[in-house]
């Protein structure tokens, strides 16, 4: 007991998890890949159902990694192009022995201010959010039911999922070391 409670402090500490992030985004440099931990900021959360039985919460948050909202004037309105970040959806344990589905679903901060000023916004936020749940995750949300929670910014405990993309150039070379006794990879 004494060791898991001294590493679920250490999972906690902020030092040890900066230090942690950096080791895999220097790991992850290595291979060709630049890495940035996305932390989601809260943002509202969303109440549904997946499936039609089972109660589901999309947390929609912010980071400002993510591209800002962008409109583009068309007839009769504007089409808004909305960048986000999913995270994969996790099943948290409650005290009752109970589970809830979370998903993360992260906007520029720029969005989360512009639904805060418009529920029409808002409304067009909460069904890009339900979208991406639906197209990436391959489950069914119940929209008819679907609702903001009042007062709760976030459901669970907030992870940090990761952006990849690769390095200009790609991996760099290993050095060639001549004396090795193995064959090259």
């Amino acid at each position: 007991r004494a060791l898991f409670a001294e590493y679920a402090a250490e999972l906690n500490d902020p030092e040890q998890r900066r230090l942690y992030e950096e080791e895999v985004a220097a790991l992850e440099r290595e291979r060709g890949v630049e890495v940035r931990f996305v932390h989601p900021a809260p943002g509202f959360v969303l109440r549904t159902s997946q499936e039609g039985s089972r109660r589901c919460y999309i947390n929609v948050c912010s980071n400002a990694l993510l591209a800002e909202p962008r409109a583009r004037a068309e007839r009769g309105g504007q089409r808004w192009a909305l960048p986000y970040s999913l995270a994969p959806g996790r099943e948290e344990l409650l005290r009752a022995g109970r589970r809830r589905l979370l998903y993360d679903v992260v906007f520029h901060p720029a969005a989360l201010r512009l639904a805060a000023r418009s529920a029409r916004f808002r409304r067009l936020l909460c069904d890009t959010a339900m979208d991406a749940v639906e197209r990436h995750c391959g489950v069914r949300l119940d929209r008819a039911n679907a609702a903001v929670l009042r007062g709760v910014r976030y459901k669970g405990i907030p992870q940090a999922p990761v952006i990849r993309s690769p390095l200009p150039g790609g991996a760099p070379q290993p050095p060639d070391h001549g004396d090795s006794p193995l064959p090259p990879f």
